[in-house]
């Protein structure tokens, strides 16, 4: 029992994310770079936000049971604009190399273009957000012991893994149009991409009342979703010839000349 938790959730956290990867990024070594240096970024914030949250913790009262979850909601709250800081500069630092690899290309043109580096880092810190959030949980799920025996929810597992899969997405949407507001200075836009991760943040601590959870951040993601979709040029007529899988007629003429050339005796 113990394992088909552990692997089915472990499908639904991860799932989606392994899909993207595998569909689209596995086999560029560029993206693959892009992918494994904006999962340092991410490290490096987490690692921040941590040494504050512990010296706050160690300089406080620890038998203030409500000041420890005041500081673990502003621990929180410090680690989403960390995250968000950190994304800009892996956002300034992209922006550096690819004006480095268009420089040294044949054509002018990068190999790898702002917007694939926005959906791949934004996937890169999903990925390794999801890691860390969910890794814990996984581990005990094998066992041994049973979820819900002593009165709890006994969906904490389940609901977590799809907390995770929303995050790993929400990540992902945030990273293109994070990098999109960046390059045409869409400040506002920059303040809808951090206002809605702190409100993702902020409803996780409502579990384990998941109702209140779960549903909105899921509502979050498919808006966030269709935002990204938009930002990076998608339409409704795109979507229509994709699911048709038909091809257009190609509707230009080919013209000939009425000169040709003498075949050779």
């Amino acid at each position: 029992m113990g394992a088909a938790v552990f692997f089915g959730c472990a499908g639904i956290a991860f799932g989606p994310a392994l899909a993207l990867v595998l569909l689209t990024v596995a086999a560029e070594p560029l993206r693959v770079i892009v992918l494994v240096a904006g999962a340092f970024f991410w490290l490096v914030s987490l690692l921040l936000a941590s040494l504050i949250w512990f010296v706050s913790v160690h300089l406080s009262d620890r038998e203030d049971a409500k000041l420890q979850y005041g500081l673990l909601v502003f621990g929180a709250a410090v680690s989403v604009l960390l995250q968000e800081v950190f994304r800009f500069a892996y956002f300034k630092l992209l922006k550096k190399a690819d004006e480095g690899l268009a420089t040294i290309s044949e054509d002018g043109r990068s190999p790898i273009s702002l917007r694939q580096m926005a959906y791949v880092s934004g996937l890169s810190f999903g990925i390794i957000s999801g890691v860390f959030s969910v890794i814990n949980i996984l581990a005990d799920s094998i066992g041994p012991g049973i979820v819900g025996i002593h009165g709890d929810s006994p969906y904490y597992f389940i609901t977590s893994a799809f907390l995770t899969m929303a995050l790993v997405l929400l990540h992902t949407f945030w990273g293109v149009i994070f990098f999109d507001a960046c390059e045409k200075r869409r400040y506002w836009c920059l303040g809808l991409v951090v206002a809605s991760h702190l409100l993702t943040s902020g409803l996780t601590f409502l579990n384990p009342w998941y109702e209140a959870s779960l549903v909105p951040i899921f509502i979050i993601t498919l808006c966030t979703g269709l935002w990204a979709f938009v930002t990076a040029g998608g339409s409704f007529h795109n979507v229509l010839k994709c699911l048709s899988c038909k091809q257009e007629d190609d509707s230009r003429v080919m013209m000939y000349s009425a000169l040709q050339v003498p075949f050779e005796d």
